[in-house]
């Protein structure tokens, strides 16, 4: 037998204290223990699980279960290994699997046999189930934060920049003048979606299954709504099988994840675009760009462009998870442990590119002259003429058609709508008279959209004004 068999045979005092030890003959193969271990990536979950396992004492103590003197020496230890966590002197053991048990086993070292009765009438199914929805339940509340923070900085953008133009694309082709506010109202408008979802999403993850134990419940005499309550959760989960198989409430919490992912994805693009020299709509802080290492001149927009990198990598945590439940029978089976990595992934990438733009937004500049040569290229008032004609009795397909050969007339002669004489524009119909210059301005066409969702300015402003009268965040 080699060293390192004869190594995996033998018993450390950890190994022998496992707090599931009592089934079994040998010890763990080494290689298996850290296999199998969550410490690495679970213990996270500290501050968490502590909460969970002191609201579950002080209901074991309620119901007469712990007595008044057991429920303070478990608070007093279990304060102390928050403390020894916080303070970097918590030595956490591969040995002990995950965060539940190298918390118990400190617990218990610190207080004895005490500390072992704190498992009473729970499992580490519910229990990881449990700290799971409270962790995320945290991060919901953080993200919506930043997703308030980041709607704010486009409102200020859309107030400021309400009157300027710049052309609105279809097929990337200039459709029609529209103005910078009207464009970041739109993003505001996905990120409300965003902020729907996410609150939504938390309801169902405000649903404690703490007292669904193993998967059939416990013989224990539990107050499971006391302990809901003592947890903040809205309600006890119905179902103790569900309770700790369920993975849905991440898997949603994902999904939500990924559409902000993919807003902030489309959001980088278009800076990505406007920050460029064929663009040049557009120029971000310094401090949110990079240089070249060999071509002096660049000013790269890296942090849109690492956000737009950034959203594969929380679809493939969406995937991940919904691969990992789809062949699972009930209830809690050792796959579930996969589901922590990609969740936490997920949280700190959403978390982390929310911040990044809400706090870049506020800081960008627009260079107006730029906008407005722009959405004087590609005859963006093409339907504005097409709409006079209408006003003039005259059919949308016929008026659709005078435009396009007004339009075929202004490519040959490299002329705008708004550049031809009258003399031009009424060989393609007499009904055209003096006051077509009003509608063939930019100015003019933005204006005309004066209506609830319109690009007007005045709409523009009134929706900000709307927006941030609703939600005192948004102020």
């Amino acid at each position: 037998m080699s060293d390192s068999n004869k190594n995996s045979k033998q018993l450390s005092n950890t190994e022998q204290d496992k707090l599931w030890g009592g089934r079994f003959s040998e010890s763990t193969d080494a290689f298996v223990e850290a296999f199998t271990a969550s410490i690495n990536f679970d213990k996270r979950l500290y501050k968490h699980d502590i909460a969970g396992s002191k609201a579950h004492a002080k209901m074991l103590n309620k119901v007469g279960i712990l007595t008044d003197n057991e429920l303070s020496e478990i608070e007093a230890g279990l304060d102390k290994i928050i403390s020894d966590i916080e303070n970097d002197q918590f030595e956490w053991s591969v040995a002990l699997e995950d965060i539940h048990m190298n918390i118990e086993a400190r617990l218990t070292d610190k207080i004895g046999i005490t500390g072992k009765k704190l498992h009473t009438g729970r499992s580490r199914n519910d229990q990881i189930a449990t700290d799971i929805r409270l962790w995320l339940r945290e991060q919901i509340d953080l993200v919506c934060g930043e997703i308030t923070r980041l709607q704010k900085g486009l409102l200020d953008i859309a107030e400021r920049e309400a009157a300027t133009i710049l052309p609105g694309f279809t097929h990337l082709q200039v459709a029609q003048p529209i103005t910078f506010g009207h464009h970041m109202l739109a993003w505001y408008e996905m990120l409300v979606r965003d902020h729907e979802r996410m609150q939504d999403c938390r309801k169902r993850v405000n649903i404690m299954p703490l007292g669904a134990a193993a998967l059939a419940g416990t013989t224990y005499p539990i107050d499971r709504k006391y302990t809901a309550e003592l947890l903040g959760f809205e309600c006890p989960s119905n179902n103790s099988l569900d309770s700790v198989s369920d993975r849905d409430f991440a898997i949603e919490f994902i999904s939500a994840a990924s559409i902000i992912m993919m807003h902030l994805s489309r959001f980088s693009e278009e800076l990505v675009l406007w920050t460029s020299a064929q663009f040049n709509f557009i120029d971000l802080p310094d401090r949110f760009c990079t240089g070249s290492s060999i071509m002096p001149q660049k000013k790269n927009p890296d942090v849109p462009e690492l956000v737009r990198g950034k959203t594969g990598r929380v679809y493939g945590d969406l995937l991940s998870l919904l691969t990992l439940m789809k062949s699972q029978p009930l209830a809690y089976n050792k796959d579930n442990q996969e589901d922590k990595e990609p969740l936490f992934d997920t949280v700190d990438t959403l978390l982390g590119s929310l911040r990044a733009y809400a706090d870049m937004m506020p800081h960008i500049k627009t260079k107006k002259d730029n906008m407005r040569a722009a959405a004087m290229q590609g005859f963006s008032t093409a339907t504005d003429l097409a709409d006079y004609l209408v006003g003039k009795d005259m059919p949308f397909r016929d008026a659709h058609e005078v435009v396009g050969k007004a339009v075929s007339y202004g490519v040959e002669t490299e002329k705008d709508l708004s550049e031809m004489t009258l003399e031009e524009l009424q060989q393609f119909s007499k009904v055209i008279t003096d006051d077509v210059f009003e509608v063939l301005t930019l100015e003019g066409s933005v204006a005309a959209r004066d209506h609830i969702g319109g690009t007007a300015p005045n709409q523009i402003r009134a929706r900000v004004k709307d927006a941030k009268n609703s939600n005192k965040q948004l102020q």
